[in-house]
């Protein structure tokens, strides 16, 4: 520091007298005490000037920044404050070195000037009584005491004019690094190691962190991941998951989910060993991962501050993605019906080894021949092996196996025409992550594979009518049904079912038809419902020939009935299929009232009017005469 500016800097700060002079107030607490303070008094709930720095000592490393604070209040003058830092370093506490001044660009000892010239230390202003001392890289021989001074706007000297804070340096002791660590020497590779995992696959990485700092400090560690290729810096480095200075582990927003779901794990094991654990990896988890370690210290006020921080390249990680190709076999199949049909499933492509990470299900789908989409299911295998039919395949001969690691086979032990149709294959591979839920990661279908199934050629016909053609009212209908067949295998059985539609003022309901009894190719009957409720009984009288008996006929049994005939055939494995059926014309039951009931109803009628025509002329002459009786 040149003379000139000792000698400013001695003028400008002056040292504190012993004792107030006369019209001083000296701050002592939060008093302040002499009647003749100044009526413009500047800052909050003060009577002199006050300068506040952080309650020290403060601990920082070697090399990393540190920013102090530096604020007056109860001051006069103009509203921004000028501000000068010196330092007293411990092997001369007496000698003040300039540091940076707010008014003076001259002001810096000649130790600091090529710092202050570069940026390295700068005073920043926050605002007109508050600023910030800021060196960007601590060096040892930046340990001592640090003095915030405020040159004097006041009309006479009034409480403090500087604080001093003490600054100790501590050197840089923290430690990171991958583990377990990768060879040294010769062997030693020029670049971090590529890992590569399956998707579905856990992701496994450890990290060294240590330090031997003699003062009680915490370690904050994280793990962080960059895209593939990106340059590793704060702006890329995307935290997966970290452990907090108080021990409490917290993930990156996109990882938050799956810490909770427990597909992600931090722990810590021994005193300097932590590892973390990515359950069922995933495309988006490619890239290369770091290992950050902060070193965290509780400042006198209570305040936590970061003094040390550094960051370890763990390795460069590739996800490889399931991909699925499914084929199928033998080719298009042409095959009669009751013969037994086979199709073979090959599932291939970039498949994880196995483990309990990954699954898959196979299944075939069933599409009628033009019909648009995939179909509908016909049988699969689950994640656990667990076979299953789908909707309207129940109670038939259905096998769906694994016969090679990776080829499944569909068996119909009969086939029926119903089975021709379009069949595709389709697989999907699911992962799983640390927990028991399974995520989709894949899924293929495979070309379409027709089948072909020759029909039987049943022909039936159905000829109905009313066994005597009119039917009154309290007697039994009789409606017979004779069926003839053309075609079909030996064994072929007939079925019958008779059914109606109600009336409504002469026209047909819109209704569906209703039910009335039927009779199945076993010979077992089945009753529905009658509209008008009475007993009903349905009988084979003929080897082709069905009858159906409405007792007591009501008016509500009136309607159109119709028998509909059904053929089927079983096969080997004693399954039954409808191999054709039919519907008979319409017949028209009428219940007629008969002839006495047609007289009944007018006798009544009339007999009764009569009865009070009778009564009304009877009463009238007999009212006449009377009258008469009474005038004589």
């Amino acid at each position: 520091m040149a003379l000139g500016s000792v000698a400013s800097h001695w003028l400008s700060h002056p040292p504190s007298p012993s004792f107030p002079a006369l019209g001083e107030t000296r701050l002592h607490g939060d008093s302040c005490w002499d009647l003749q303070a100044p009526s413009a008094c500047r800052g909050v709930g003060c009577c002199a000037r006050e300068v506040l720095v952080p309650e020290g000592p403060l601990y920082r490393v070697a090399g990393t920044a540190i920013s102090i604070s530096c604020n007056v209040s109860g001051y006069e003058g103009p509203a921004q404050q000028d501000f000068e830092w010196f330092l007293y370093r411990p092997e001369a506490p007496e000698a003040a070195l300039g540091i940076v001044s707010t008014r003076d660009t001259g002001f810096s000892y000649a130790v600091f000037g090529p710092r202050v010239a570069a940026g390295e230390v700068q005073v920043q202003r926050l605002q007109g009584d508050a600023v910030l001392l800021k060196i960007a890289r601590l060096q040892a021989q930046d340990a001592g005491i640090y003095e915030c001074y405020t040159p004097s706007t006041d009309a006479r000297y009034l409480g403090s004019y500087s604080s001093k804070v003490e600054l100790r340096v501590l050197p840089d002791v923290l430690q990171v690094s991958a583990y377990p660590p990768g060879p040294r020497g010769r062997q030693a590779p020029t670049s971090p190691p590529r890992l590569t995992v399956h998707e579905g696959q856990e992701l496994a990485l450890g990290c060294l962190a240590r330090t031997s700092t003699q003062k009680h400090t915490h370690l904050a560690v994280s793990f962080g991941r960059a895209v593939p290729e990106a340059p590793v810096g704060r702006a890329t480095l995307q935290e997966v998951v970290g452990l907090r200075p108080d021990m409490a582990v917290e993930a990156g927003a996109p990882y938050a989910e799956r810490l909770a779901a427990g597909e992600l794990r931090l722990g810590k094991e021994g005193t300097e060993r932590y590892r973390m654990v990515v359950g069922g990896a995933q495309a988006d988890d490619a890239g290369t991962y770091h290992c950050t370690a902060a070193e965290w210290i509780q400042d006198p006020d209570g305040s936590w501050a970061q003094i040390a921080e550094k960051r370890a390249v763990l390795a460069h990680v590739d996800v490889q993605t399931l991909q699925l190709a499914v084929a199928v076999g033998p080719g298009e199949r042409r095959i009669g019906p009751g013969e037994p049909l086979e199709l073979l499933c090959n599932v291939s492509g970039a498949l994880p080894p196995p483990g309990r990470h990954a699954a898959y299900s196979v299944g075939w789908e069933m599409a009628p021949a033009g019909a648009p989409g995939p179909g509908r299911l016909v049988a699969q295998l689950d994640t656990e092996g667990v076979g299953s039919l789908g909707p309207g395949y129940e109670g038939r001969h259905i096998a769906m196996e694994k016969v090679a690691s990776r080829t499944y086979r569909l068996r119909l032990e009969a086939a029926r025409p119903g089975d021709a149709g379009t069949y595709r294959c389709l697989a999907k591979a699911y992962v799983r992550g640390s927990g028991a839920r399974l995520r989709e990661a894949a899924s293929a279908r495979s070309r379409p594979l027709p089948v072909h199934v020759r029909e039987e050629g049943v022909v039936l016909e159905a000829v109905a009518w009313l066994a005597g053609g009119t039917v009154y009212r309290g007697e039994t209908a009789s409606l017979l049904c004779n069926i003839s067949v053309r075609g079909g295998p030996p064994g072929l059985r007939l079925a019958a079912s008779w059914w109606v539609e109600r009336l409504e003022d002469g026209e047909l309901s819109s209704a569906p038809a209703q039910l009335v009894g039927g009779m199945g190719q076993d010979g077992v009957a089945e009753l529905g419902v009658r509209p008008g409720g009475g007993p009903v009984s349905v009988e084979l009288v003929g080897p082709r020939s069905h009858r159906l008996r409405l007792h007591g006929l009501g008016p509500e049994d009136e309607g159109v009935y119709h028998c509909a005939p059904s053929a089927w055939v079983q096969h080997a494995d004693y399954s039954w299929y409808q191999a054709g059926s039919a519907r008979s014309g319409p017949v028209t039951v009428y219940p007629y009232m008969h002839a006495l009931d047609t007289l009944l109803v007018p006798l009544l009628v009339g007999a009764g009017v009569a009865l009070v025509t009778g009564a009304i002329v009877l009463g009238t002459i007999t009212c006449c005469f009377m009258k008469r009786l009474r005038k004589r």
